[in-house]
């Protein structure tokens, strides 16, 4: 089928990050998709190869009135231009062909994702009237629409050895000395750096790989301008410091298989942090009304969090006054562990959105 994805860029790392793996996904089983955003530049450096059967199409005005395709996906709420609302009308009015029209929602472990997957919501006025849009809200358990998953990406974890670890390193110029790797992608995190004084001043050598962006910026606010703590409590240091550049999906991935611990944000890395299968830290995205709380809450029940993780949690999201207590990682790659036999055992949440569409067509 030809399927139509629609994305408004709000968060260039994630928005798109999400829209492009979900488009790239169906293409990878057979579908054609066009993917039509406002803003496509993060996908130069996201995914600079592109992807067989994704077309990319900017969506500014004038753009959407074209037919639209077999399946219609509207991310994250973003509202579908009136005349490609038009045709969805006149397509299904003279082929007698129902033109499945989803709402992909935010990732969220919380009661009411359950509730409302697969929910219809008929449209009574406008160029849609007597359409009707459906909820599909990915999650963590079997009644929700599952999780990004590529059919392959089991195998391509196991191929990647010690071998391709050393080239992975190597290529990015990070020392493989024997120290424990930490990847940090956040926002602005309070803890930032009573993290660094942690690490700095712990018993084993450790190596904070830092993202582009945001990430990179608190990171640089944080301690100067040095790669290498050199003025950290006690006179010593056990952290050393790599700024990395931008990187592709591909190679983001890479940076969660060679890490011994994952800092992330937001829902694409989240998601990719569990398939990696180690310890990892969730940042999420500050809601000025504390919403994230509850959010998060719900997201370390659904992984079964141990006491010491979801501790670590909170202090790293500003949740409360507490210190930011030690790491602990045997017990949160466990937990990381555990989650991901878990999920890997539910449907991927393209297979259940193809299982989806053809339902209601």
């Amino acid at each position: 089928m030809l399927w139509d994805i629609f994305c408004k860029v709000i968060d260039n790392y994630g928005d798109i990050g999400v829209c492009w793996r979900l488009a790239a996904d169906l293409a990878a089983r057979g579908e054609q998709v066009r993917l039509w955003a406002d803003d496509t530049s993060a996908l130069a450096w996201m995914a600079p190869q592109g992807c067989p059967g994704v077309q990319v199409m900017p969506w500014a005005p004038g753009t959407s009135a074209v037919t639209p395709g077999d399946a219609v996906i509207e991310t994250f709420g973003c509202e579908l231009a009136p005349e490609f609302i038009a045709g969805i009308a006149r397509k299904t009015q003279a082929t007698d062909q129902k033109i499945p029209w989803v709402n992909l929602e935010y990732l969220s472990a919380e009661a009411f994702a359950e509730r409302a997957h697969g929910l219809p919501s008929p449209v009574l006025g406008g160029p849609g009237a007597g359409l009707t849009k459906h909820f599909f809200y990915p999650g963590f358990t079997p009644r929700t629409g599952g999780l990004l998953r590529e059919r392959d990406l089991e195998a391509r974890q196991r191929a990647f050895g010690a071998r391709q670890r050393a080239e992975w390193l190597a290529r990015h110029g990070i020392p493989e000395a024997g120290e424990r790797l930490i990847s940090l992608f956040c926002y602005e995190p309070a803890e930032l750096r009573s993290l660094l004084a942690q690490l700095a001043n712990g018993p084993a050598p450790v190596r904070l790989l830092v993202t582009a962006g945001r990430a990179e910026a608190a990171m640089r606010a944080a301690m100067g301008q040095e790669t290498t703590l050199q003025a950290m409590p006690g006179g010593r240091s056990m952290l050393s410091v790599d700024y990395l550049p931008m990187l592709t999906q591909w190679d983001y991935d890479h940076l969660l298989w060679v890490s011994d611990l994952n800092f992330v944000r937001g829902e694409d890395s989240l998601v990719r942090a569990l398939w990696a299968g180690k310890p990892f830290v969730w940042h999420i995205y500050p809601q000025h009304d504390d919403a994230h709380h509850a959010k998060l809450e719900a997201f370390l029940d659904a992984v079964a969090a141990p006491a010491s993780l979801r501790s670590f949690h909170r202090a790293w999201n500003s949740w409360g006054n507490a210190p930011l207590p030690a790491l602990d990682l045997p017990a949160w790659a466990q937990a990381a562990q555990s989650a991901r036999a878990g999920l890997t055992a539910q449907p991927d949440l393209a297979q259940q959105l193809l299982r989806f569409v053809a339902e209601k067509r």
